[in-house]
């Protein structure tokens, strides 16, 4: 048995050992393909209950500014280190993303980062690798029927977004035929209709080939929202929505999710940010979570900007809770206890308790700022949906 490994000597086995290495590679074909958009080799060094990966990224498609690169464990692998990306991991899923030095990858050109694991079990191999939204290692080779006159194609049926839980609402907006949201959602502009356009984007995705592409103009009358009606029935509602964005959070109140209140005199329950950080505000006396103190806004979080980020919330009777890429955050809570800086604005209303009716995504600016967002794989259910 192997004895476990430290530092430098762990990372020079990383390189070195090409033979005990598992690469991934895509399988020899006899029909024509296309290159992939990105290709990942992964190789392992491994001793009991321990190993280390090197990872290389090679990029096919248009120069890259700014990467992440998920995928999800098949076993009990647990993430400890990382060198060369930020690796973070939720559940099963890990990503990891550019340090300041590899951002940009040129088409053709490859960067490459390690990390330090512990297993249990069998230490399988990823095989679902997605560089910013995009799957890797994917030829989609033309699958072909032949007969003596003709040739058919054949397609698959639409999947929906991953992680839909049985009898929840989960849309990754591939059934969308033309540029206009239809079907389950259609476009709302409060108060007035201004410049903010919202539409299907069939160039930038989470998951599939589509999302949501939404131009956020500053000024009052340039909202702009995707709206369903709630998909769920009960006093739970537990929403997880994929976001990109190409702004940071402005000082000024922005709004990017919205709730209709049926307890609240008809009035939204809203999320977006102030501060450069997340916050919900909510319509009707303008009571931030968190409270707008510097020690309020150090417990929630930015959004990051140029890359995918899961969204959660969940609402049951009088309780709200948030999470950001599968960690709660602090500053976005409401449990009844009134604690200062986070919720003791929100909780000297009594009895609040939410009745929300529907879910809308999009824009709403107070201030100076425009943004450009990207919504996916939206899902809603009657209990958490984590992220996946």
């Amino acid at each position: 048995m192997r004895r476990r490994k430290s530092g430098l000597a762990i990372m020079a086995a990383a390189v070195a050992a090409a033979m005990t290495a598992v690469i991934i590679t895509n399988p020899v074909s006899v029909q024509a393909v296309d290159a992939p958009a990105c290709a990942v080799g992964y190789q392992v060094d491994q001793w009991s209950n321990g190993f280390v990966a090197q990872v290389k990224v090679t990029n096919n498609s248009a120069p890259i500014d700014g990467w992440t690169l998920t995928w999800t464990f098949a076993g009990d692998q647990r993430v400890t280190s990382g060198w060369s990306a930020d690796v973070t991991q939720s559940g099963k899923v890990v990503t990891a993303r550019n340090q300041a030095f590899n951002r940009g990858i040129a088409t053709g050109a490859s960067v490459q980062f390690g990390f330090q694991g512990t297993f249990q079990g069998v230490n399988e191999t990823p095989v679902d690798f997605t560089l910013n939204g995009v799957r890797c290692n994917d030829t989609n080779p033309p699958t072909t029927t032949t007969t003596t006159t003709t040739t058919t194609m054949t397609t698959t049926s639409q999947e929906p977004p991953p992680g839909c839980p049985s009898g929840a609402f989960c849309d990754g907006f591939e059934n969308q035929t033309g540029t206009t949201p239809a079907g389950d959602w259609s476009l709302t502009f409060p108060n007035c209709q201004g410049t903010g356009t919202a539409t299907v984007d069939s160039s930038t995705a989470r998951s599939g080939s589509k999302s949501i592409r939404v131009n956020g103009r500053a000024g009052y009358c340039n909202h702009v929202f995707l709206a369903t009606p709630r998909k769920t029935t009960g006093s739970s509602l537990y929403t997880r929505f994929y976001v990109r964005h190409t702004t940071a959070l402005p000082e000024a109140h922005v709004t990017f999710a919205a709730m209709k209140d049926t307890a609240d005199g008809g009035k939204d329950l809203r999320m977006g940010g102030q501060n450069r950080a997340l916050q919900w505000n909510r319509e009707s006396d303008d009571a931030t979570l968190p409270e707008q103190s510097p020690n309020g806004v150090a417990q929630s979080t930015p959004l990051a900007v140029d890359r995918w980020t899961c969204v959660e919330f969940g609402i049951t009777g009088s309780e709200l809770r948030t999470w950001v890429n599968g960690t709660e955050v602090p500053g976005l809570r409401v449990d009844g206890v009134s604690t200062p800086d986070v919720d003791a604005q929100w909780l000297r209303r009594s009895g609040w308790k939410p009745a929300l009716t529907d879910l809308r995504l999009g824009w709403e600016s107070y201030g100076s700022g425009d943004d450009t967002l990207w919504f996916d794989d939206v899902v809603m259910a009657a209990s958490r949906v984590g992220c996946s």
